[in-house]
Parts: structure tokens; sequence; C-alpha cells
């Protein structure tokens, strides 16, 4: 079948969604800590680097998403602003203030584990640039972060499998791909091992509680995509057809069902956005993982196509989804397998 692929056309849309906000200070959503008076702050006194786009989170991973069409087409218009972008932003002072904020004892949990995973995807990404003045830049905090996840993952007896920001099986997903990069064989068995000893024995997947208000995660598919990643794939595919044994008969049905977003204009509803796009990604990963004459490959294909078509038109409908939306149709059109 016939499906939707990142295009140069996507890439200046997307670029300047992405260049319009990753600098844009107010509104923000704060998610800081305050010790003293002195610790009463604006965004970017607070975050050098990462103080737009709404929130910290979002404008990490629009650096990731600006990196990765800048690697994906390098000579489009908005090319020499990404460039320029970077080098102001990835240098050591401000990567050393962003470090500071981590290591603030208010901040043990800041961003964890959603902002530490976007975090090091960008790490990632950025070492797979042709210029690594960039990665060799962020490296400090992308070590910081890396360093969080090793003293996190043996204290956390149990996994979170909401929708939303505390989704862990999203964290250990993406921090694999940066343990990968870094060919950090330790990390990797840490993941490896959590995921596991989190989702190792889950079976028969009922996904009863998707969609919820405002999920921008489905539960059961970034599980099923976490294990694809962790997992090679002579133990990934019994797992999954455990995990998700009907789904040869398209169930759980509600897997395959788009949302349905009422009203753009809330922060929350919106997230409902972002689930159909986060849900085609991990139907379009899950898909090509699966052998190439399994029936339930279309199957997986066919509905990241139906989940992508229902997000892609909205991705700047409203500045709640705006500031974030575009990372997740470049997760759902670049990012598979």
């Amino acid at each position: 079948m016939t499906r939707s692929r990142l295009t140069r056309e996507h890439a200046v849309q997307f670029a300047g969604i992405a260049l319009g906000h990753v600098g844009r200070e107010y509104p923000n959503n704060v998610d800081h800590a305050l010790a003293e008076p002195a610790d009463a702050r604006t965004p970017s006194q607070l975050h050098p680097i990462f103080y737009g786009s709404y929130d910290w989170h979002s404008c990490v991973h629009s650096y990731w998403m600006l990196a990765r069409l800048l690697r994906r087409f390098p000579d489009i218009a908005s090319a020499p602003d990404i460039r320029a972008l970077f080098d102001a932003q990835f240098v050591p002072d401000k990567v050393a203030a962003e470090c500071a904020y981590f290591a603030r004892p208010t901040a043990r949990g800041f961003k964890r584990p959603y902002g530490w995973a976007w975090l090091l995807k960008l790490a990632t990404e950025l070492e797979l640039q042709s210029d690594h003045r960039w990665a060799r830049s962020l490296a400090p905090l992308a070590e910081v972060i890396a360093q969080r996840f090793r003293d996190f993952l043996p204290r956390a007896t149990y996994p979170v499998r909401v929708g939303t920001h505390f989704n862990t099986a999203f964290g250990l997903r993406m921090a694999a791909d940066y343990a990968g990069i870094k060919r950090d064989d330790a990390l990797a068995a840490l993941l490896r091992e959590t995921g596991l000893r989190w989702y190792g024995e889950d079976r028969d997947c009922p996904a009863w509680g998707e969609p919820s208000g405002d999920d921008f995660q489905s539960s059961a598919l970034i599980e099923a995509e976490c294990m694809r990643r962790l997992l090679p794939p002579d133990q990934f595919l019994p797992w999954f057809d455990r995990f998700l044994p009907r789904l040869a008969e398209k169930q759980p049905a509600t897997l395959f069902k788009p949302a349905t977003v009422t009203d753009r204009t809330d922060g929350k509803i919106a997230h409902l956005d972002g689930l159909n796009l986060s849900r085609a990604w991990c139907w379009r990963s899950l898909g090509d993982a699966l052998p190439a004459n399994d029936a339930r490959r279309v199957i997986a294909h066919e509905a990241a196509q139906e989940h992508l078509a229902a997000g892609l038109p909205h991705l700047a409908s409203h500045y709640m989804g705006e500031h974030w939306l575009a990372s997740f149709a470049v997760l759902a059109l670049d990012d598979a397998g």
C-alpha cells in the first residue's frame, strides 16, 4: 500500500511552525518549584536554551524536529535559520545553565520521563548531523539526563501506563536510541531489563482506558513500540503475539478508531490530535516489524494511515497544538522502525 512519508513540503511547513515558537517565551507553562523568593524567575532566565514553545519539553522536541528536518533536507530555505539558531543556542554557557537547573534539589523529578526522553532523542539527532559541534556542546546535558535514567530506573518498581507525559514506556523507547548512538551497552541493558521487568509478562491488552480526555499517547501502542525497540525480533514477535493476540480481527477496536477533537483551543482536548499522530507512528513502526507475509502488517499500516489523516491537517489550528504537534507528525512520517 502507498503510505505517507516526510516530504520537502512537509519540512518547509514544519520548520516554519517550529521557528515561529522555539524563541517565543510567552505564553509559558512553567514547571518550576520555588525554594526561596530568588527562585521566581522568567522562563529564559531559568532555561536559556529551552525557554520557548510554551513549555520546556515542547521546546526540546521542537529542536529535535528542526535537527531532523535539517539532516533530511539540508538545503531547504530555512536551513540557514536553523543553523544560526543552533549556533546561538548550543553553546557551553547556555548548556551549563541548563545542567545547573537539573542540579537543583527541587528539580530531581523535573520532566521525568517525558522531557528526559526528548532531550536524549535530541542528543541522538545531533550526533547524526554532519556538523558535530552542536552534539559536543549539548553532550554535558545529555549525560546529566542519561544519569537520571541510570539512577531512577532501578528504583522504579512499577511502570506508569497513562497516555500523557508520565508514561514510562515512551521514556525507555526514546532513551534506547541514545544508548544505541552512544554505544552505551550498560545503559541499553538497563533499559531492556527494565522493559522486561515492567512489561515482559503483559498479555491480551484490553486497551479499555483509551482514549481518555487528555491522552496524546496510546498506553498500549507505545508499550508495544517500546518493546519492539528494546528486544531483538525473535523475542519481540512472540511477546507481541501475546500482547495483542486479536490484532488480526482489529481488536481491541478502540486502537483502530482515531480520536475525536472537539476544541483545539483547549490544551488538554488538543492532546487528542497528538494521540492520533503518535498512534500513527506506533502503528507504522509495529507494522514494519511484522513479517512481509503477515496479514497484520497491512492492518497496522492501514491504521497508521487513518490516524495520520486524522491528525495531520490540524498542526497549526491553535497555539495549544501548534507549539508541539508537528514533532509528532515527524515521528509518524519519518521515525518508524
